[in-house]
């Protein structure tokens, strides 16, 4: 049975990559917006499992791995930046503060679809207007969930991680082995 990554991700390819599957990518497009009263939880499991399902149309012989990741401070979800103001104000935000990373993740085959989410805590350092506007002007934040990326020049903000540091990238792989497991172990 043939894995497919229904994500634009590159992040998300390359640990499957370092993971060792093989793997297709077939991006879907979908609206991603929070609906009005929806948790962050509700949120990133409505949206894995979207991605999941419109990709499967396509490939019923395969299964398909949706996902999606928010950072979430104070209730608030914070997901990609608009521009550069916006992540200079979620990166102020994120300042000082430990935050949660929330990963929906959704596997898809013909008969059934298996659907779990990830939760990582992350702290933040204090940073200073300095250090929010040279990462900012790295152009890292673009694209990014809660305007950083852990695995880049925003690693050096990071004080703590409690759960899967995977997560935090984009993708818990262990989550991903655990729900892989599951579809081998059923008779679908």
């Amino acid at each position: 049975m043939r894995l497919v990554l229904a994500s634009r991700s590159p992040r998300r390819a390359d640990l499957l990559t370092s993971a060792g599957y093989d793997f297709e990518v077939v991006p879907a497009d979908i609206n991603e917006r929070l609906l009005d009263q929806e948790t962050p939880a509700a949120h990133v499991r409505r949206l894995a499992r979207e991605k999941a399902a419109v990709v499967a149309r396509d490939h019923p012989e395969s299964i398909v791995l949706g996902a999606d990741t928010v950072v979430v401070i104070d209730g608030v979800v914070l997901g990609k930046p608009a521009d550069d103001a916006d992540a200079a104000g979620m990166l102020g935000r994120l300042s000082g503060r430990t935050h949660e990373v929330l990963t929906g993740v959704a596997l898809h085959t013909r008969n059934d679809q298996w659907c779990e989410v990830a939760s990582t805590r992350v702290t933040f350092r204090e940073l200073t207007a300095r250090d929010i506007a040279w990462y900012v002007g790295s152009r890292e934040p673009e694209g990014k969930a809660g305007a950083y990326a852990i695995q880049g020049r925003a690693s050096r903000f990071v004080t703590r991680i409690e759960g899967p540091y995977t997560n935090v990238v984009g993708l818990p792989i262990g989550l991903v082995d655990h729900l892989l497991r599951k579809i081998a172990d059923s008779s679908w």
